[in-house]
């Protein structure tokens, strides 16, 4: 258990990075890059990352290469152009309005994030809580607002660019608490960020403390999201209160609850060095589940084989293949995105090469505005090929699993460039004076503000 030893952590971000051997072994344009796209994309890794997990040798095509250090077509050309020559001035004030700008062009909080997920207690915001479906909240506590290592494609990137009006984050859980205790239809809190693994354990076990209280009882499910188990495995082998760590984990256990980590793998590299190993068996033994998902990413995990090795290797150290996701319509998707089409071949060809163990995975998914919709299929009916769709989750908890159809489009990457299938005006869950935007989908009126 100890034979790893105690690992400095070493965060970098753009300024620290330049100071490394490391960014000496950069081309020039990849540090060009790294400086421009950082100042509108959060930046940061660490020295787990540079030394365990890239494979110096193959930059810039390296997957976590990619999955840490931005690079230039992660921005318009024009933007980056613009930025670029702004920097070069020294222009500060411009400089500012142009990240600005950039940013808020990369639509920061889609499918209703800041207008419909935002609960309300006795009229007022509950800080920090996002409720968009029935049964599950989720909890963004402020001193899990960072990471050990950004990720490129992150679509939570607006909470670690510095701008208020892009945050959001709970001081405390004594909010959540109360906004639990009015709504006992509520069975699941998800805990995330930012990563609330950056946390030392006395600070989140305030956050999770509330949640075991009898008056909570209702609460079956307590998730917490997390890439430490990829980016700082340390964090439950080695770091100097990585035991608390996993006391407090049994400890959840025994109060009765279901206590799952999500862990955030993007590729199988994370999960080969012996540390990463570790981190998942000694979690794994308190009696937590971990549960593995990741979007599909262009130049990141395009390829079955990557799906492949890292569902059976997830498998045999005790993980569970939970989601494949489409790449969010944020940030810089034009670099990640793939067509729908091109998405549902590559899952549906890593789903055939596994055993039924690792079967429990369920994509690809697109997390929308009115829910989670799976692409299951691209059959022809009635002579019309179509994509076969159905909500896992929704707004609306009727909506699920119902089957629908949309037209096929071989250039569509999201489901807001769908269209009904077989000539319908509208999806089957849009009011008759909604359209294909989901900007005017109709909201269901049991979650509309909560």
């Amino acid at each position: 258990m100890d034979s790893f030893g105690p690992a400095k952590y070493k965060p970098y971000n753009r300024s620290s990075i330049q100071r490394t051997p490391h960014w000496e072994r950069m081309p020039r344009d990849l540090r060009e890059a790294v400086d421009v796209v950082s100042h509108v994309l959060p930046f940061r890794t660490n020295q787990y990352v540079l030394d365990e997990l890239i494979d110096w040798d193959h930059i810039p095509d390296d997957p976590i290469f990619r999955l840490n250090f931005p690079h230039e077509s992660m921005l318009a050309p024009d933007d980056y152009a613009t930025l670029r020559d702004v920097l070069r001035s020294g222009d500060k004030k411009q400089l500012a309005k142009q990240i600005h700008a950039v940013r808020s062009s990369m639509n920061p909080h889609p499918a209703g994030q800041l207008t419909h997920n935002v609960p309300e207690l006795d009229g007022e915001v509950v800080p920090g809580i996002q409720h968009k479906y029935a049964e599950t909240v989720l909890f963004f506590p402020s001193a899990g607002q960072t990471c050990h290592a950004y990720c490129t494609f992150c679509f939570r990137w607006p909470q670690f660019v510095g701008e208020e009006d892009l945050h959001f984050a709970a001081r405390d859980a004594s909010g959540l608490a109360a906004y639990l205790k009015r709504h006992p239809e509520v069975t699941d809190v998800l805990i995330t960020g930012g990563d609330p693994m950056i946390m030392r354990t006395a600070n989140l076990e305030r956050y999770l403390e509330p949640l075991l209280s009898p008056d909570l009882a209702h609460i079956q499910n307590i998730r917490i999201g997390t890439k430490a188990v990829g980016y700082w495995p340390q964090r439950f082998v080695s770091d100097v209160d990585a035991d608390d760590l996993l006391r407090l984990f049994e400890r959840v256990v025994g109060a009765g609850k279901h206590l799952a980590l999500m862990g955030h793998y993007n590729h199988p590299a994370e999960l080969r060095p012996a540390i990463a190993q570790e981190a998942l068996r000694r979690i794994t033994a308190t009696g937590a589940v971990v549960r593995m998902q990741s979007p599909v990413l262009r130049h990141i995990n395009d390829d079955p084989s990557a799906w492949h090795e890292l569902w059976t290797q997830g498998v045999k150290l005790g993980a569970i293949p939970y989601y494949m996701f489409v790449e969010r319509d944020t940030g810089a998707r034009a670099y990640f995105e793939l067509p729908l089409v091109e998405a549902y071949d590559i899952f549906r060809t890593a789903y055939g090469s596994v055993s039924g163990l690792s079967r429990t995975v369920r994509g690809p998914s697109m997390s929308a505005f009115p829910g989670k919709v799976l692409i299951d299929g691209v059959p022809t009916i009635r002579g019309e090929k179509v994509f076969a769709l159905q909500f896992l989750q929704a707004r609306e908890g009727g909506l699920v699993r119902r089957p629908f159809y949309a037209k096929f489009d071989p250039q569509a990457t999201w489901f807001d460039q769908l269209v009904p299938a077989f000539g319908e005006p509208r999806f089957f869950f849009e009011d008759e004076t909604a359209t294909a935007d989901p900007s005017v989908l109709s909201q269901p009126l049991d979650l509309v503000g909560v």
